[in-house]
């Protein structure tokens, strides 16, 4: 059968159903979004269709305003229909894939699913988004052909930026139905594919919640703080910044609470059913209505004084009152900061032996046990397992990663020698003589199967491409500290980036310029991209301020200029090279790193992407032909025979990018920008980035690729600064920015517009590339650039001086 996801439906528009119709929006599926009439309506109200549609419009508008943004971009809207479970129920016999995302009520969930039985057309796929009732309970009395359908679909929130979708087949499911939505979840929507087995929780959260139960638990036998416990089980152990408490503040302590009392009233045989059990503190909290970030107050609070400073406080599960507190350290955490790698970062916590080391040790050691007893139960393989904790709760490393990263021998040995129970799988593993979960074999991953006792290879879509699978395959033909060049194969190699926020660093441009040349005698064409973890993650947070900063305070502007030079030349090579380079961008992909994808011949960038050219927040502009290579990708859209176009109208949107500091908050707002355009394209799934860049790359080379040749180039001159100087005049006397943004400002519009030559005439692009280096220093010599730069590195945040 050859099926179509024309039109959706969800059911259900509370926080995950809008966010899963956004995501179908997004995806460009026309979507029908439902949710019950108000119960309270009276009089006129009850035949007004505005009135009856309140509950799913305020599910919408609240969409359209969440920050992170949960649309990809405004205009998927027009793809959404609102309406309500009673005027608009039959709607959904149009519909190819249903969505039930309503409340976690066993009753309620079945009246629906009778009701959808009624009038959904045959073959229609119905999914339930429920996050513990098992499928096999909600589709009791159900027709068998409807039961063929029906499958649940775990998202995990926040919707667009979560990898993570559970696929839970249920017993009559067909298999034809199941691949489907595995394949379009996959490749449509952009999601990592964890499969499932029915039961309490799934696979993440029964998984998380158990770890972060435990986490609580032994906070309280170990005396310490919550910030002692984020302090350890943060970066250093390969986990986000928001670590434990802070993460539970962000997903709510009565989502937590919800799952946890799940788990405890259903896992009766359960060996850890204890540590489902929600703290005496942590229920205090919940009654005095102390939820996290959707209550101001959680785990952690702020308060801001009349003076606009932030008092922060955590509280202490002892007291049950809050208290200030200041970030702490540990021996084990300050030696983890200090080793390169996360396997080694994680072994200086676990194997620590202060005080910290040793929760962590209680903790991790239980979760692993926990994680491998969990087989068959939850999931078929490691793998699932590790996916879900990474993809769902933004792990660098799953349990079974992680149990490799300390060493599975040397910690078994620990745990046994402690009277902990190691599971009989992984103990006939090691007899065996396997001592690690994973391995890569030419290029290729392996996992442990406890079922065929054996290794296993990892199974993955044929356009997933793995930088780290192929440099453990001794596939990187180039490699220093900050960048690798990768072989894809068929003659395609990666330059990737691998500093710290993939910052531009002197080392990285060297790189780039080696990796050109080794192209040009032994390749075909480059893919520039890398996949550094993290969620967005960032394929080049720009260039090292803090480098440069000390160039500017010991007045080295030469040598500033010279880096602006390097950045300029090599990103000039990559635009006229003899071969095709596409540029990967996701996440954050700010000024160096953006300059760097504007010089490519296409970027293929994921759905995710907060893109710009920002140094005007920092008192500088793009010194890298940020501007030259924006202004073209604006003009060059203009067709040659067409004569009398009107620059300005080119000329506004170019320097306002770039004077306004404007990011896109998606890869389809950097085309509404200017960012990209005509050629670029989108991918939903990270996953699959490098390979479809790859793909790319051989399509132009089979299209017969010629390389741009370089030519003049058309620029406003002193109409374009004319024009520019007026708006800045407005904008200033109305307060909008400040008078060093006026200067900037106006030397960036002299910069883009060609400098001093007359309206409308032809330059070459050096011109404009000499005029961007002298701004570049000049800039540097100001007092106040060095003040925001400083601000931006100290706080994170910009300044406006």
């Amino acid at each position: 059968m050859n099926r179509k996801i024309r039109k959706a439906a969800v059911i259900g528009s509370g926080i995950m159903g809008s966010g899963i119709a956004a995501l179908f929006a997004g995806a460009g599926i026309k979507t029908l979004l439902l949710d019950i009439i108000p119960p309270d309506l009276k009089g006129k109200a009850k035949k007004d269709t505005e009135a009856r549609n309140r509950i799913v419009k305020a599910g919408i508008d609240a969409a359209l305003m969440a920050s992170p943004a949960v649309f990809m971009h405004k205009k998927d809207l027009d793809l959404i229909q609102l309406g309500n479970l009673e005027d608009d129920f039959e709607k959904i016999s149009d519909c190819d894939w249903i969505v039930e995302v309503v409340v976690e009520n066993l009753k309620i969930k079945k009246d629906l699913f009778k009701r959808i039985s009624g009038v959904r057309k045959k073959g229609a796929i119905v999914s339930s988004n429920t996050s513990g009732i098992p499928l096999q309970a909600m589709s009791v009395g159900l027709k068998k052909e409807f039961k063929q359908h029906f499958l649940g679909t775990h998202f995990f929130n926040p919707v667009r930026y979560m990898h993570l979708l559970e696929l839970i087949p249920g017993k009559d499911t067909l298999n034809e139905v199941v691949e489907f939505i595995s394949d379009f979840g996959e490749r449509v929507l952009g999601k990592g594919i964890v499969w499932a087995n029915d039961t309490p929780n799934f696979v993440g959260n029964r998984i998380g919640v158990q770890g972060m139960g435990k986490a609580m638990q032994e906070l309280l036998d170990a005396g310490l703080t919550i910030p002692e416990a984020d302090t350890l089980f943060g970066p250093v152990m390969g986990r986000p910044k928001t670590a434990l408490f802070k993460t539970c503040d962000l997903a709510g302590l009565d989502t937590f609470a919800h799952v946890a009392e799940n788990s405890y009233k259903t896992l009766k045989k359960d060996e850890e059913r204890e540590a489902f059990k929600v703290p005496a503190f942590v229920q205090d909290m919940l009654e005095k209505k102390l939820l996290g970030n959707k209550t101001k107050a959680g785990f952690y609070k702020k308060e801001f004084t009349p003076d606009g400073k932030v008092n922060r406080y955590v509280m202490n599960p002892v007291t049950a009152g809050y208290e200030t507190f200041d970030w702490p350290t540990f021996p084990c955490v300050e030696k983890a900061k200090a080793a390169e790698t996360l396997p080694e970062k994680i072994r200086a916590v676990v194997y620590g032996s202060d005080n910290g080391a040793k929760y962590v040790w209680k903790v991790v050691a239980n979760g692993l046990i926990y994680a491998a007893n969990r087989i068959p139960e939850i999931s078929d393989t490691i793998v699932e397992i590790d996916n879900a904790m990474k993809w769902g709760y933004n792990f660098e490393m799953g349990p079974f990663e992680t149990w490799d990263a300390i060493g599975v021998k040397r910690s078994v040995r620990r745990m046994e020698k402690e009277g902990l129970k190691v599971p009989k799988n992984v103990k006939k593993m090691l007899a065996r003589g396997h001592t690690s979960f994973y391995k890569t074999k030419r290029g290729k991953v392996y996992f442990y199967s406890f079922k065929a006792n054996d290794y296993k290879e990892v199974i993955v879509s044929d356009s997933i491409i793995s930088l780290k699978a192929l440099k453990s395959a001794k596939k990187a033909v180039k490699s220093c500290a900050s960048a690798s060049l990768v072989d894809l194969g068929d003659d395609v190699f990666c330059c990737e980036f691998h500093t710290k926020m993939n910052a531009l660093n002197g080392e990285i441009i060297e790189s780039m310029e080696e990796a050109l040349d080794y192209v040009d005698a032994n390749g075909a064409g480059l893919v520039i991209g890398n996949q550094a973890g993290g969620m967005p993650g960032a394929f080049s947070a720009g260039a090292d301020l803090k480098m440069m900063l000390g160039l500017a305070k010991e007045k080295k502007y030469s040598i500033l200029g010279d880096a602006s030079r390097a950045l300029q030349d090599i990103v000039q090579r990559e635009r006229y090279s003899s071969f095709p380079v596409v540029a990967a961008p996701y996440g954050m992909t700010l000024g160096g790193g953006c300059e760097v994808c504007l010089g490519a011949d296409k970027i293929i960038a994921h759905a995710d992407l907060f893109m710009g050219l920002v140094e005007i927040g920092v008192g500088l502009l793009p010194a890298g032909g940020g501007g030259l290579n924006l202004w073209k990708k604006f003009i060059s859209s203009i067709p040659e025979p067409v004569e009398g176009v009107d620059l300005a109208k080119f000329f506004i949107p170019t320097f306002m990018a770039i004077g306004m500091a404007k990011v896109s908050m998606s890869a389809k707002e950097a085309f509404g920008i200017g960012l990209m355009g005509p050629g670029d394209r989108i991918v939903f799934n990270r996953d699959y980035q490098i390979g479809e860049a790859k793909k790319e790359v051989l399509k132009m080379i089979n299209d017969g690729y010629m390389p741009p040749v370089k030519r003049p180039i058309r620029v406003m001159g002193q109409a374009g600064q004319g024009m520019v100087n007026a708006e800045l005049h407005n904008m200033r006397s109305a307060g909008y920015v400040s008078d060093y943004d006026v200067f900037l400002a106006k030397r960036i519009a002299f910069v883009i517009s060609g400098g001093d030559v007359r309206t409308e005439g032809e330059i070459d692009e050096d011109v404009i590339l000499q005029l961007e280096r002298e701004a570049f220093m000049d800039f540097w010599k100001q007092k106040k650039t060095i003040a925001r730069v400083e601000h931006m590195l100290n706080t994170g945040k910009p300044l406006r001086n």
